[in-house]
């Protein structure tokens, strides 16, 4: 680890990368899966993860305070055993409701034309409200809803007893007792979260983060029906999971892209919010930004995540985020949160990375991680008027027998497009390959002496 103000150490001397840039693939001699990446200076800056007090609502959630006072906190609830320190969220009153705002489009007032299809007087563009769009929330909730299950997370009492997290210990540093005690060897309650229905044969997509603590599983439908289930694998570098059941009339969900979705567009949270009982809960927003470099804890970062304000309360992680269609666009996985509680800014893992890492699961146990095998930072080039602008990923290390080394990439080779899709920066690489499996053939544009070349490589895996 290096200073979030100091320069990638693999970065060439000479580079016109930016200080401080994420690298995308760990050293070679790193046998951990974990490499190294910097962290911006007003990034999130990680702390210990709570768990709430038992027999309480929310909780489970990972921390890492973030600029301006705000943290990121894994959006599952825990039940029985905390972390000192734990926070509890309790549930809030529901807001009023409250209309659309309605937007506006320039329209004639006079002589004169404004350039964008309306007129103006005297350089002065009038604006008249046009209906917002409309959104069938009902329709979506009729459609979406039977593909959301509540997940409970159950231990036995000697996950506690062996050094399990907050063994013995309460968030208010109380000895483990009443409610919260494990019995008998017994498996305990201890988190609970939502999944989403992939398909008729009951296989399940959840967050790690809501499995990783059990030893058992049950899954409750959105009709009461409820299942033992089995966890199939789960997969560290996406925060995913996959859950199996055997049960018959299931509704799976439909799959819509992310790629698609703009800025604005509406987006549909829905899960099992705060471990409340009575089905799933939905809430409406926007889509408020795209490509999110999410810390959830000192040694997980999540790329490409789809940021929006639709309501995502603990105990969500594992639902789904849907568009105007109902169709699955992402899964709900954290939450932003200050001093004051959650602020409207929830993160969900993109379909496309989610289809890929949960076939991987259902086929394999496992997922893989792909990768170049290079280390490296965000190249920019500089602007007539004195500025920077991104332009690419500058490598800095091409690793011996790597993917990249076997396909002919070069240090300082900066790569430009992967697919004929640009890449601008080290994070947009990142995101890029997550969606990819090991083994996959990708064709990189790489400049490299001032020429652009087209070179393929055949992914190779960093788990």
């Amino acid at each position: 680890m290096w200073s979030p103000a100091a320069p990638h150490p693999e970065s060439q001397p000479g580079s016109t990368s930016a200080p401080g840039a994420s690298p995308f693939a760990r050293p070679a001699e790193d046998p951990t899966g974990q490499w190294p990446f910097a962290t911006p200076t007003t990034g999130p800056v990680p702390t210990q993860p709570a768990r709430p007090r038992p027999g309480r609502s929310g909780g489970g959630a990972r921390r890492v305070a973030g600029a301006a006072g705000l943290a990121v906190v894994v959006a599952a609830a825990a039940t029985g055993g905390a972390w000192a320190g734990a926070t509890v969220l309790a549930p809030r009153p529901a807001p009023a409701a409250i209309s659309p705002a309605a937007a506006t489009t320039p329209t004639t007032t006079g002589n004169g034309s404004t350039g964008n299809g309306s007129t103006a007087n005297n350089g002065i563009t009038s604006l008249v409200p046009v209906a917002p769009v409309s959104v069938n929330a009902p329709t979506v909730a009729q459609t979406v809803v039977p593909s959301i299950v509540y997940i409970e997370v159950s231990a036995a009492d000697n996950r506690f007893q062996q050094g399990f997290p907050g063994a013995g210990q309460f968030g208010d540093g109380q000895s483990q007792s009443g409610d919260g005690q494990a019995q008998g060897g017994q498996a305990q309650p201890v988190a609970s979260g939502s999944g989403v229905v992939l398909d008729s044969d009951g296989h399940i997509v959840t967050n790690r983060h809501v499995v990783e603590a059990g030893t058992s599983y049950r899954v409750v439908l959105s009709d009461g029906r409820s299942y033992e289930a089995k966890l199939l694998g789960e997969d560290a570098a996406t925060d995913l999971a996959v859950l199996k059941i055997s049960a018959d009339n299931l509704s799976p969900i439909a799959l819509g892209s992310s790629d698609v979705l703009k800025i604005g567009n509406t987006t549909i949270a829905v899960g099992s919010p705060l471990g409340l009982q009575g089905g799933p809960s939905l809430s409406v927003g926007v889509l408020s930004a795209i490509g999110r470099e999410v810390q959830t804890d000192q040694s997980t970062i999540l790329y490409g995540m789809l940021q929006t304000d639709a309501a995502i309360n603990e105990g969500s992680s594992g639902g789904a985020l849907v568009d105007e269609q109902g169709h699955l666009v992402g899964i709900t996985t954290a939450v932003g949160v200050s001093s004051v509680g959650i602020e409207g800014v929830g993160f969900a893992t993109p379909v496309e990375v989610v289809k890929r890492v949960a076939d991987e699961l259902i086929a394999h146990g496992a997922a893989t991680t792909a990768g170049l095998g290079i280390s490296g930072t965000t190249a920019y080039r500089n602007l007539s008027d004195g500025g920077q602008a991104p332009t690419g990923v500058e490598i800095g290390q091409v690793q011996t027998g790597s993917a990249a080394d076997k396909a002919g990439l070069k240090d300082s080779d900066v790569i430009t497009h992967v697919d004929g899709v640009a890449v601008d920066t080290m994070d947009e690489l990142v995101s890029i390959l997550r969606r990819h499996s090991a083994g996959d053939q990708v064709t990189l544009t790489v400049q490299r002496g001032g020429t652009d070349q087209t070179i393929t490589v055949v992914l190779g895996s960093l788990s």
